[in-house]
């Protein structure tokens, strides 16, 4: 499927692909929807509400590695220890990842963030102290963990490309993945994806969205 490099609101990069007019992050920015969605509402979110500072983190659609790269930044930064567990079905090339532009504008490093996609598929790899990898390539119907994290962002591609990762079928595999007290966030606002979390057995909630949209979801178990 062929991928297109976008420049977006906040002039991060994205991947377009125009076969579904669909591009992996908000075209408004992808760093901003990324701060927005995955770290103040997720990450910051569980961090306030509980007092460890171990953290079991799952990403469902590890795609370019940005909502990892940010994580992985945040250890730097916080008293954080993170494992942390992407799945992807369809891994980016190198030639990709190479063309995004997170590390500049995040002066963040080039090396760190490449060591994200160079690391071998389903091997827990120490990228610093604090933060822990391991990248599972599996379809998101594959996912069979139980009471296993604290955190899962949920950045699949959009209800209207993928209305199947939207279901009560895969919800049910994200909130039996999940620990008592766990939180799920997700750009999407959608009523079907909402009531599709309602439906299986998370606390849902409506909060103001990134910039470009007026409402993302979080649930907890």
């Amino acid at each position: 499927m062929k991928r297109t490099l976008l420049k977006t609101g906040d002039g991060s990069y994205t991947l377009h692909i125009p076969e579904w007019d669909e591009q992996y992050h908000s075209k408004h920015g992808a760093i901003a929807e990324a701060l927005h969605v995955f770290i103040k509402e997720g990450l910051y979110y569980w961090s306030s509400k509980n007092a460890a500072t171990e953290i079991s983190i799952m990403e469902i659609g590890f795609g370019t590695g940005l909502n990892a790269l940010l994580t992985f930044l945040e250890t730097e930064k916080n008293v954080f220890q993170i494992d942390y567990t992407g799945v992807e079905a369809y891994p980016l090339s190198l030639d990709e990842i190479e063309k995004l532009n997170y590390t500049s504008l995040l002066n963040a490093s080039e090396e760190k963030f490449l060591k994200l996609h160079e690391i071998s598929w389903e091997e827990k790899t120490a990228i610093s102290d604090n933060f822990r990898l391991t990248k599972q390539k599996q379809f998101f119907s594959e996912i069979n963990n139980e009471n296993s994290f604290n955190l899962i962002y949920f950045d699949a591609f959009g209800i209207r490309v993928q209305p199947e990762l939207w279901t009560e079928e895969i919800f049910k595999k994200m909130f039996s993945a999940l620990k008592p007290n766990g939180v799920l966030v997700t750009y999407a606002a959608n009523g079907n994806a909402r009531r599709a979390m309602q439906a299986v057995g998370f606390s849902v909630e409506r909060l103001p969205g990134p910039p470009g949209k007026k409402e993302m979801l979080r649930g907890t178990k």
